[in-house]
């Protein structure tokens, strides 16, 4: 009976998920705090070494705790976070700049005679969330030597010994041709990172070498960027489906099959996965503050914690909308300066209005995003599947069907993202097995029907976007 023990390494913690490879059930988990650093000027950074023991822990209670060997190991990675490291030792020669790090800001500022290019190339918008500005950050700011890379190429270095990264985290980049998803030498003479050796490009159903590190010598495989993982757990898999995560942030993904979409609505293009010889593409947007959200409701004492957000919400919202853009907005409108706000305020106002417009707010920017997927897409979508730990929230859900307008089907599992690249790993270990059979049919827990009429939620839609609008171009001006 084979077992894959998947590893989820993220911002906050990495998790180690032992999957039974027969049933995909969940054998055993552990988890790792990992504690990012905030610096003054948009800098976010986190200890490699931190994240490699993480890794290592994690793997080793998991396999523990399994009570049994594993026969595979598999790798869910942040996608953007970057450092520099010395090949031949492994060694880290800087911290890790996290994907959420802004100080590439004035290299992007440098680019933007490009930026249409290099959004018509990569399928991406020229900022400093994707790889390429931060490693060019690091390069100029704190060292020339080693290889800069994703943190995946290097903890993939230190179980494995080899260099290399997978196709949809490689997209995340701005220097990969979204086309023929392989590295694009010009683009990277942009960033200034021409003369960088670059990882291997390699499938997420490839096998890339084996590893010790949890107990005897198995293969390693199924490495791919958290939110494609969490699209494949979620059986997304044909053009038109489409998730949304609800964590820190939000983040809605769709399939759009074997064609590279480029978005006319400020939407991102990556690689969703490659497996079986095929390369499917998606589109993705991003809301930057959902749980993080709901954390400064916390630390301003208006809720003691997420857990009473349902029993705290009031049942309307008395005319107080909330743009909740405290760590300002993407798409469509891509204003990082942009703030949050309340309106619609008034003396009657009271602690559970706020609570049910933030709510509101959050399923607003997620419902913007259906609207411009579809437009991408050329239909709309028909369903939305929802995971993430605020989709315990029935508020926030039953908020998200009536303001997009559409059925919310609530995962099942509280591990989407290691559930995806055990999939994959699964398929790495007998090529026989397609994609949908690795990931199994699921059930929604839940599924929420819009209860709004279409015309109340066009109107809290448009009424909505002009306060993200104004916020916006307010962010813009200061």
């Amino acid at each position: 009976m084979t077992a894959v023990l998947a590893i989820d390494q993220g911002t906050s913690g990495t998790k180690a998920v032992v999957v039974d490879a027969a049933t995909g059930g969940v054998v055993a988990i552990a988890e790792e705090t990992v504690r990012p650093t905030y610096l003054p000027g948009g800098g976010v950074e986190q200890n490699p070494h931190e994240l490699l023991d993480s890794v290592l822990n994690a793997g080793r209670r998991a396999v523990s705790a399994a009570g049994r060997p594993v026969d595979c190991v598999a790798l869910a990675n942040q996608g953007e976070t970057v450092l520099a490291w010395d090949p031949a030792t492994g060694a880290p020669l800087s911290p890790a700049i996290v994907w959420q790090d802004r100080r590439a800001e004035g290299i992007c500022a440098e680019l933007s005679g490009h930026a249409e290019d290099i959004a018509r190339r990569t399928g991406l918008v020229l900022d400093p969330y994707f790889s390429a500005p931060k490693m060019a950050w690091l390069r100029r700011n704190l060292t020339r030597e080693g290889v800069v890379t994703t943190t995946d190429t290097w903890l993939v270095h230190h179980l494995t010994g080899e260099f290399v990264t997978d196709a949809a985290t490689a997209s995340r980049s701005l220097i990969l041709d979204l086309d023929s998803a392989s590295w694009d030498g010009e683009l990277a003479g942009l960033f200034g990172l021409g003369e960088e050796r670059l990882p291997r490009i390699v499938a997420c159903d490839e096998i890339v070498g084996t590893t010790r590190a949890f107990g005897s010598e198995v293969p390693v495989a199924g490495l791919i960027v958290d939110q494609q993982a969490a699209l494949v757990a979620e059986a997304c898999l044909d053009e038109g489906t489409a998730k949304c995560t609800y964590g820190t942030g939000a983040f809605l993904l769709a399939n759009t099959g074997l064609h590279p979409v480029r978005s006319s609505a400020g939407l991102t293009t990556s690689v969703a996965w490659r497996a079986a010889g095929r390369t499917p593409y998606c589109v993705d947007g991003q809301v930057y503050t959902v749980a993080s959200a709901v954390r400064w409701l916390q630390d301003l004492g208006l809720i003691r914690s997420a857990t009473e957000l349902d029993e705290l919400a009031a049942s309307d919202a008395e005319g107080v909308l909330c743009v909740p853009a405290f760590a300002g907005l993407a798409a469509p409108w891509w204003a990082p300066d942009a703030t949050a706000s309340f309106t619609g305020m008034t003396l009657a106002t009271r602690r559970e209005h706020l609570v049910l417009a933030l709510l509101q707010g959050i399923a607003a920017q997620v419902a913007g995003l259906c609207g411009l997927v579809a437009a991408d897409l050329g239909e709309p979508l028909t369903r939305l599947r929802a995971d993430g730990g605020l989709t315990n929230s029935a508020v926030l859900m039953q908020a998200q069907a009536d303001i997009a307008q559409i059925p919310v089907d609530i995962y099942p599992h509280a591990h989407a993202t290691p559930l995806g690249a055990a999939a994959l790993a699964r398929c790495a270990l007998d090529p026989s097995l397609g994609l949908a059979e690795a990931v199994g049919d699921w059930k929604p827990t839940t599924v929420y029907e819009p209860r709004w009429s279409a015309d109340r939620a066009e109107e809290f839609r448009s009424t909505w976007a002009r306060a993200a609008t104004a916020g916006a171009t307010k962010g813009d001006h200061s």
